[in-house]
Formats: structure tokens, C-alpha cells, sequence
């Protein structure tokens, strides 16, 4: 299972290469923001995050909504943030 996962932008990391490092339920990652290169976050937004990009900006209420139910997957949910800690797009 793929799942799209709320993540906060920690740091813009590289804005030339649209780079961000987002922490995801503790996990820390680079990610790319460039498909929100109109609109980029800023650290201490939340992103949905999808296969290492930022998929779209989301508020804080519904990112911890989401996460909560995510976490109600069990299997799931661990298997997608050990594939998220295992995963590098650089």
C-alpha cells in the first residue's frame, strides 16, 4: 500500500533544486517541493507527502487528523514510515 502521509517542512534545505527536509511522525527526510514551486512551503507548514514529494500544502488541524487515522492502519502505517525512513530521492 502507497500512501499520501502528512509530513512538517523542518528546513528548506537547497530552493535552487526545490529541497525541503520534513519530518514525518519523527522520521527527517529530503523531499522535493518543486510541485509546489508556485505556492513552496515554509518551515512549520505541513505538506501531504507522496513517493519523496510534496504533493500539496495542508493545514495543521487536518494533518494531525489525518495522521491519526493513518495511524489507526497499524500495518500499514508502520510499513509506509519504515519505507519513508528507508527512502532517499538524493
Amino acid at each position: 500500500m502507497c500512501l499520501g502521509i502528512p509530513g512538517r517542512i523542518v528546513e528548506i534545505t537547497d530552493t535552487a533544486n526545490y529541497l525541503a527536509k520534513v519530518d514525518v511522525s519523527g522520521v527527517r527526510r529530503t523531499i522535493s517541493i518543486r510541485l509546489l514551486e508556485k505556492d513552496p512551503p515554509e518551515p512549520d507548514e505541513w505538506v501531504l507527502v507522496h513517493v519523496g514529494f510534496a504533493m500539496a500544502k495542508i493545514d495543521e488541524t487536518e494533518a494531525l487528523l489525518t495522521l491519526a487515522a493513518v495511524q489507526k492502519l497499524g500495518t500499514s502505517y508502520v510499513e509506509e514510515i519504515e519505507a519513508f525512513d528507508s527512502s532517499s530521492i538524493i
